[in-house]
């Protein structure tokens, strides 16, 4: 390129160019001027909050005044150990400190490390004197917007102050200032790298790594001053969500978290764009050290002692001298192994899950897994495993369906080889088309949905599935208490209705005790209370407090259970029968990969999970026959259930109070056709229209008055003539089946 000449014009141009470039500083210096008065206004706002929340605000700020102080808030203490109890106070296991925790000196760290924290947790950790200005503005207006406390600005100083003293995570405008002014004082009386390397050596990296040295060993069997980049960023995007990063068993979140490490390094300057590239380019390279795979705890105490270090801190927990008394019944959990074992016994067996919960107030009575053949799994089967739910998701279209007013007894639809396209040209294997079958290939024509229910019917589900809408289905599974994101690329598809979306047994043992609880979701409780080292309870934390709203109707879950009931006593459930009033739904995936059993009593609701927990490895010969769930789940249900609660008098369901209305439930037909496609093996033969007699109705006591109808007694129509086969211009490839 050929340099300017050094005439009059290049000379007026620069002049230019340096007063556009004094406004641009200006401007700069007026924003952050109003950036520091609307943090002085919102920090302000915050404290009169504060001293305006009832008659003991007083007492509390003068109190607050001498607690921060770092000299009275004496770190806990090392060696001593936090002990955890059962419902029957006998005793669980004890969480010690760490004895291969080892801390090292910045020397002993990669330097990738600290410039990954830094530019991933605190990218003003260098400027700011213990808090940022700016990110606690930005949580104060969005706490302003949800009218609560939402958003934290925490900083590295903040971070460890959580991580060396007891200070509890409560979300209150009074924690944060104690929490802010704390960090202030630290940031003044430790130089900014004793910060950060402490910070490095306390926080938790998840699998019992405490500490960037046991995080090294554990995930890649190094030492931390070995840790190249992509490895350094790894780490770094860990402790925000220990468990959600866990690259051993969340591989495609880990990367994406990692990622976004080194992007946030890209940014910051710390890295090239050619180190960049060559870092996103590079596997995750774990190789899992003797720390992961030596230590041994039950499923329950590793699950309650992940939740104690999001609310204490890693220290704390690790050895901060605390008693945790939890909802785990110990008769329960070894009825629930020995139900599992006597099943499954053989070294080749798949793995089994069981989690039960008390639908009155969410309380774990129950956790645990068993691998046979293995002494331990890597990771926790209960919570932190995500399978296919298979047909046991059905019940969330069915409860979608009876909100939304549609009759199901009345309802229904063709039971035949069913497709549905919205783009013509495109096939059963390509998004958005979907051709469904049921797994024995038998139809029935004309079915009920209730009647659908008991033989798990998907092709009858999959209609349903569209007519309620992919959406309404999602949002009653994530009401009633699935927690899993159910959106594949920002969207419900309509194959999450026969279970085609992974979750985990903890999800589907919550929302099927909303339904036990008659609509009621209780938040899953583990701890009860809490002791703090000076021998009080931590009563701000919430520890034991029943946390229950009421998300659909009452009458929605009877209808709902009642005909859960009923396939339990003629449908695919019946495996699962122990002799007292329940309820309950099988799944099975394709290829026997995955095998359920959710159900329920009024007391008691239980999920039972059959699978191998190294992937979606077929169940087609265990002792001789391919697993489903009405197999090895519904039996595994039955002894865990029969066991632990058959010996307490029946109790039935409680009518509703609110019974649905039903209403003319509108039904699609477009871009439905039903028939095997043209490459398909098999021939689909309608069944004949014939009389059925109605089943004479159950006696029960009358409903409760109300200003609503009672369901209208069950009337169905004749089966229609056989069913339109598919275009033959439009030929369509294999269709995939999925099980009930």
């Amino acid at each position: 390129m050929t340099p300017p000449s050094r005439g009059g014009r290049p000379r007026r141009a620069a002049d230019e160019d340096l007063v556009l470039s004094r406004r641009r500083k200006r401007r700069r210096n007026d924003r952050k001027h109003t950036r520091r008065r609307a943090v002085i206004f919102g920090l302000l706002a915050a404290v009169a909050l504060v001293l305006a929340v009832g008659g003991t605000a007083v007492t509390s700020v003068a109190s607050f005044g001498s607690s921060c102080d770092l000299e009275s808030l004496q770190p806990v203490a090392i060696g001593e150990n936090s002990f955890m109890y059962a419902a029957d106070g006998s005793t669980l296991g004890v969480i010690p400190a760490e004895r291969n925790r080892q801390p090292v000196t910045m020397k002993q760290i990669s330097p990738w490390l600290p410039k990954a924290t830094v530019a991933i947790e605190d990218r003003r950790f260098y400027e700011h004197g213990g808090i940022d200005p700016s990110g606690i503005a930005r949580a104060v207006w969005a706490d302003v917007r949800a009218g609560k406390v939402v958003q934290g600005g925490s900083t590295i100083p903040q971070q460890l102050v959580r991580n060396l003293y007891p200070v509890s995570r409560e979300r209150t405008l009074e924690r944060k200032l104690k929490e802010a002014c704390l960090a202030i004082k630290l940031n003044r009386a430790w130089p900014k790298e004793r910060i950060l390397v402490t910070y490095m050596n306390q926080v938790y990296y998840g699998n019992l790594a405490y500490g960037i040295e046991a995080a090294a060993q554990t995930y890649f069997s190094k030492p931390a001053k070995a840790l190249n980049l992509p490895e350094a960023a790894l780490l770094a995007g860990m402790p925000q969500a220990p468990s959600d990063y866990d690259p051993f068993n969340r591989d495609e979140l880990a990367t994406q978290r990692r990622n976004q490490v080194l992007r946030a390094m890209l940014e910051t300057g710390d890295i090239s764009r050619g180190q960049y590239d060559w870092a996103l380019r590079r596997g995750l390279g774990l190789k899992p050290g003797k720390l992961y795979t030596t230590i041994r705890e039950p499923y329950f105490f590793s699950y309650v002692r992940d939740q104690l270090i999001a609310e204490y801190g890693s220290n704390t927990v690790r050895s901060g001298g605390l008693k945790v008394y939890t909802t785990i019944h110990p008769r329960f959990q070894r009825l629930a192994r020995r139900a599992i074992t006597e099943t499954l016994y053989e070294r080749s067996d798949p793995a089994a899950a069981i989690i039960s919960i008390n639908p009155a107030n969410g309380a774990i009575r129950a956790m645990t897994a068993v691998t046979p053949g293995a002494r331990g799994n890597q990771f926790n089967l209960l919570s932190q495993a995500r399978r296919q739910a298979g047909s046991t998701f059905k019940t969330f279209v069915l409860a979608a369906a009876v909100e939304l007013g549609a009759n199901p007894d009345t309802v229904g639809y063709v039971s035949a080889p069913f497709y549905y396209k919205p783009e013509p040209e495109v096939d059963c294997d390509t998004a958005p088309s979907w051709c469904v079958e049921t797994y024995d290939h038998s139809y029935r024509g004309w079915t009920s949905i209730s009647r659908a229910t008991l033989s798990s019917d998907n092709t009858v589900y999959a209609q349903l599935t569209l007519d309620v809408t992919p959406q309404k289905v999602g949002r009653m599974a994530e009401k009633l208490g699935v927690k899993t994101k159910l959106k594949v690329d920002g969207a419900y598809v309509p194959s999450m209705g026969l279970g085609s979306i992974a979750v985990s047994p903890l999800d589907m043992a919550s929302a099927y005790a909303t339904l036990a609880a008659g609509g009621i979701a209780c938040q899953p409780m583990t701890i009860r209370k809490v002791v703090l080292p000076n021998g009080k309870a931590d009563a701000g934390a919430g520890w034991g407090k029943r946390k229950c709203k009421r998300v659909t109707s009452d009458g929605v879950a009877y209808t709902v259970t009642k005909i859960l009931e009923e396939n339990m006593q003629a449908g695919t459930g019946t495996g699962a029968q122990f002799g007292h009033t329940a309820a309950g739904k099988t799944g099975t995936t394709d290829n026997h990969a995955d095998a359920w059993f959710s159900g329920y009593t009024p007391r008691l609701a239980t999920t039972v999970w059959v699978g191998y927990p190294k992937g979606e490895i077929p169940m087609e010969n265990v002792h001789g026959i391919s697993v489903a769930g009405g197999t090895f789940p519904a039996q595994i249900w039955r002894m865990f259930m029969g066991t632990a609660i058959g010996h307490l008098p029946d109790v039935g369901w409680q009518e509703p109070t609110k019974w649905p209305v039903w209403t003319d439930f509108e039904q699609g037909d477009e871009w439905r056709s039903f028939g095997y496609s043209d490459d398909d093996d098999y021939e689909y033969v309608a069944p004949p229209a014939e009389e059925e007699t109605e089943e004479p109705a159950e006696t029960t006591e009358s409903p409760p008055a109300t200003t609503e109808a009672p369901p209208p007694a069950t009337t169905q129509p004749p089966a229609p003539t056989e069913p339109p086969p598919p275009p033959a211009a439009q030929p369509l490839p294999p269709v995939t089946t999925a099980t009930p």
